[in-house]
């Protein structure tokens, strides 16, 4: 036994030494910690929360170094400096996604968040001009965003003032404004495949963000052990199933001189590319595309509206503020529009405070580099993942003055103006910034808004006592659970 275990030991030193090699041989990375074989820099790293243990590293390695998540080396970018020089000043050559093992095997290369290459390019640029022609920054946009809420205050008002867990009602919102603009219809909030739908994306983000994962994307050889990767291979399949079903209905009744939503632009771009090969407009890439906006714009906006709340109930006083704005700007008589918000700029600070504060994703989605990059005084080969720490430059604390502290101020001038910050980069940043940002801060500016035009905020227990701390924090953040009362005004 002693001498297996000794084997083992040498051979897992081999092996760290010729990947160690490997990647010096390519270039010079820059230096971090020292891996163990095998696993890497993983046992230094607290799975759990990621990025507070990339910021201790930090203090010792400063804003450019390099850990090992199992044998993969990642380069950590810290600070708001070493982020924008790589995603901005040198956006092209840091645009690559670097591999997520629990995602990829779903993926498989193809829709919009996790492609790279020729694929990525063509489907965001596709992406980008069907919303467009959807709407997207338009008036219809707001128009949809502004029904959606209205429906939401009408399923509000049933719950008769009574604790309710929002999670579910305010998931119905972006997620039938998504639907809105890739199937051409919303659901009914009764709908059962809609209720199955909602669910999965839920699962889907919580699961994600377990460490579990964490450990998975460092050893994909985990997969053949139970555990959460399987809820989301479940999930997965099940959101298929159902993309399929309306892409089916629409291949049917398709008119290719009237395109209704964005399947049917797809499918006219399929059978203009059909004799196009190899082309990037396939079936597959369609389901993995769709699968990409919904998730993106329905999961991450509800999210951040969910643990929103759970701050204005932890902070009474910033929420009658909010209301105050509304009901001297808004009134009760109409809708809020997207007009109201350069004369709301408490609710505007309020909403970016929100983004800000619960740093939903603290690393972001890794990228890599599409090329060999000499970065200051590096050299990083071509493939190398990247990892941006979003959190320490959403929690800097010259930009934002005492940043663990839920405090609009923070993007509010002496004069009470809206400020804004080059350091807000919620949605990421350069050319893989979030192709759905301007949807979300619509929907995120007029969802609360009406909410809270309509109804004051009441919670089970003493604010001092509410807990905002996240549940999880790896993949994204996720809020405790909360009930609360929606007291109609």
């Amino acid at each position: 036994m002693d001498l297996f275990i000794t084997l083992v030991i040498c051979l897992s030193c081999l092996i760290l030494l010729s990947l160690w090699n490997g990647s010096y041989a390519k270039g010079k990375l820059p230096p971090g910690p020292t891996p163990l074989p095998i696993v890497g820099n993983i046992l230094q790293l607290n799975i759990k929360n990621i990025s507070k243990s990339i910021s201790m590293l930090a203090k010792d390695y400063g804003p450019v170094f390099t850990v090992y998540f199992g044998m993969k080396p990642t380069v950590v970018l810290h600070g708001y400096k070493a982020i924008k020089e790589a995603l901005i000043d040198q956006g092209k050559e840091f645009s690559g996604r670097a591999s997520f093992p629990v995602l990829d095997k779903i993926a498989q290369g193809y829709g919009v968040i996790y492609s790279n290459g020729e694929t990525w390019k063509q489907t965001r640029h596709f992406c980008l001009m069907v919303l467009r022609n959807m709407g997207m920054g338009k008036k219809t946009i707001e128009d949809r965003i502004q029904e959606e809420a209205l429906c939401l205050v009408e399923a509000l008002k049933k719950t008769n003032a009574s604790p309710c867990d929002p999670t579910f009602l305010l998931g119905c919102v972006p997620c039938n404004v998504i639907s809105s603009i890739i199937f051409q219809n919303r659901f009914d909030y009764s709908d059962q495949k809609f209720q199955a739908l909602m669910k999965c994306f839920n699962e889907i983000f919580e699961n994600a963000s377990t460490s579990w994962i964490q450990l998975y994307n460092a050893f994909p050889f985990l997969r053949v052990f139970p555990g959460s990767h399987n809820v989301i291979f479940k999930n997965y399949a099940l959101q298929r199933s159902f993309i399929l079903e309306k892409v089916k209905e629409h291949q049917e009744s398709l008119d290719i001189n009237n395109p209704r939503d964005f399947i049917d632009y797809f499918l006219i771009k399929m059978e203009e590319e059909k004799h196009n090969k190899p082309s990037e407009f396939t079936m597959d890439n369609l389901v993995a595309t769709i699968r990409d906006m919904f998730s993106a714009g329905t999961e991450t906006t509800s999210t951040t509206m969910r643990y929103g709340l759970l701050l204005l109930l932890k902070h009474p006083e910033i929420s009658a503020k909010v209301q105050e704005e509304i009901n001297h700007v808004v009134s009760k008589n109409r809708s809020p529009c997207m007009q109201d918000r350069s004369r709301m700029p408490y609710m505007d600070a309020v909403v970016h405070e929100i983004q800000r504060y619960i740093d939903l994703f603290p690393t972001g989605l890794s990228h890599a580099a599409t090329q060999d990059i000499r970065f200051r005084e590096y050299l990083i080969p071509k493939g190398t993942a990247i990892l941006t720490d979003l959190n320490s430059v959403l929690y800097n604390d010259k930009e934002f003055p005492n940043p663990e502290k839920f405090d609009p101020g923070h993007f509010l001038d002496e004069s009470g103006n809206f400020k804004r910050s080059d350091y807000f980069m919620a949605f990421s940043a350069g050319k893989r910034v979030c192709v759905g940002e301007g949807l979300a801060c619509m929907e995120l500016f007029l969802i609360l808004t009406t909410i809270l035009q309509n109804f004051t905020l009441k919670p089970l227990v003493d604010p001092k006592d509410i807990d905002t701390t996240p549940v999880h924090k790896g993949f994204g953040a996720v809020p405790p659970f909360c009930e609360l009362c929606f007291i109609p005004v």
